[in-house]
């Protein structure tokens, strides 16, 4: 197959994600925004006074980003699990592999319906923060490549859930006794300066500790992490996440078994 028809097969894999999101809109976009709204009352209204400032800003506006990185981490996540695990479990996944579509167009056309659904949720989440608290963007051009970057290694790592989950139980798996405990502390509700050393030295161990403080400086313009390290992060997940689902489609670990 030659590139154009290559990058055909890509559009249409992107168009038929795409497509999958906003059909399902009900579902893919409406529960992050009520879950969101209620973090905001929850933890900024009624927790957040008793706080009161943290780094500087209202306990609402500092965890504004973090509330927003998490709901497009899960979201860019649990889409591409779900629509992968589904494809095998259906049987149609064969078809792209008997197809010409090469393994790349694979793998990119399911990251792109991850990170639609991971931004759109993301922009759903960030107008319901305007509602509570607001947001000034210190810088945009690393607001807005992290959070772009982040939903497409969190992507990746749904596709990578997926094509190793047998069944449905072990679509969940990862996201409930993994994700969900490293988003909760990767620094989304507190700074790590608060912590004890030793366990700010076990937070460094944790990724999206590097994410959350990226977009987090991007908005605000605070970080307890250099953004420089941070980009570095971020990148080498993505490269290394990218390669390894390359390998495993090539090679149809949990495919072909």
């Amino acid at each position: 197959m030659n590139l154009q028809g290559q990058l055909i097969s890509l559009g249409t894999l992107g168009n038929k994600e795409f497509q999958r999101v906003m059909r399902i809109w009900v579902q893919t976009l409406v529960p992050p925004a009520i879950t969101m709204t209620l973090y905001f009352l929850i933890f900024g209204t009624l927790i957040g006074r008793r706080i009161g400032q943290m780094s500087g800003f209202n306990y609402m506006e500092y965890i504004a980003p973090g509330l927003i990185l998490m709901s497009v981490i899960t979201n860019s996540y649990g889409n591409v699990v779900s629509s992968f695990f589904s494809a095998k479990y259906n049987r149609h996944l064969e078809e792209m592999l008997v197809s010409p579509m090469p393994n790349w167009a694979i793998v990119v056309g399911h990251m792109l319906g991850g990170m639609v659904r991971g931004l759109l949720v993301g922009m759903v989440v960030t107008v319901v923060a305007l509602f509570f608290t607001r947001l000034p963007v210190y810088n945009a051009f690393v607001a807005v490549s992290v959070i772009i970057l982040t939903s497409a290694v969190f992507s990746l790592g749904g596709l990578i859930n997926a094509i190793f989950a047998r069944k449905f139980d072990d679509v969940s798996i990862i996201p409930s006794f993994v994700l969900a405990p490293l988003t909760y502390l990767g620094g989304v509700f507190y700074s790590v300066s608060l912590l004890p050393d030793f366990a700010q030295q076990l937070s460094l161990l944790n990724p999206i500790l590097y994410m959350v403080n990226a977009f987090r400086f991007g908005v605000l313009g605070v970080s307890d992490i250099s953004i420089g390290t941070a980009y570095l992060i971020i990148l080498a997940f993505l490269v290394g996440l990218f390669t390894l689902s390359l390998v495993l489609i090539h090679r149809g670990v949990g495919i072909r078994d």
